[in-house]
C-alpha cells in the first residue's frame, strides 16, 4: 500500500504491517472521541512514527498514486476528525 503523510512524501507499507497500524488508528479514534488533546497528540504521533518506521520511502520524483493519505503531525483534532472514514484513517 502506498501511503502519503501530508507534507512529507510517500512510503510503501507491507500488508503485514496494516494490522499494527489499525490498532494505533483505533487508539487515535478513541482519543478523538474522548476529546483529550494530549492523548490525541500522543496517538497521532505514534501512528505517524510507526508509518515512518515500517514504510519504505518512494523516490521524490515518483508519481505513484497514494492509496491512503494521513494528516501531518501538526494537524488539529478537528482536521483529523474530518479525514476519518467509516473505518478510521487506515481501512482494514
Amino acid at each position: 500500500m502506498i501511503v502519503r503523510i501530508m507534507g512529507e512524501g510517500q512510503v510503501t507499507i507491507a500488508d503485514s504491517d496494516i494490522d499494527d497500524l489499525n490498532v494505533l488508528d483505533g487508539e487515535l479514534e478513541s482519543a478523538i472521541e474522548s476529546g483529550d488533546e494530549g492523548v490525541f497528540r500522543e496517538k497521532l504521533h505514534a501512528l505517524l512514527d510507526r508509518v515512518r518506521h515500517v514504510g519504505k520511502p518512494l523516490p521524490d520524483d515518483s508519481l505513484e498514486p497514494s492509496e491512503l493519505i494521513l494528516p501531518p503531525a501538526d494537524a488539529s483534532m478537528d482536521e483529523v476528525r474530518q479525514m476519518l472514514g467509516d473505518s478510521g484513517l487506515i481501512p482494514g
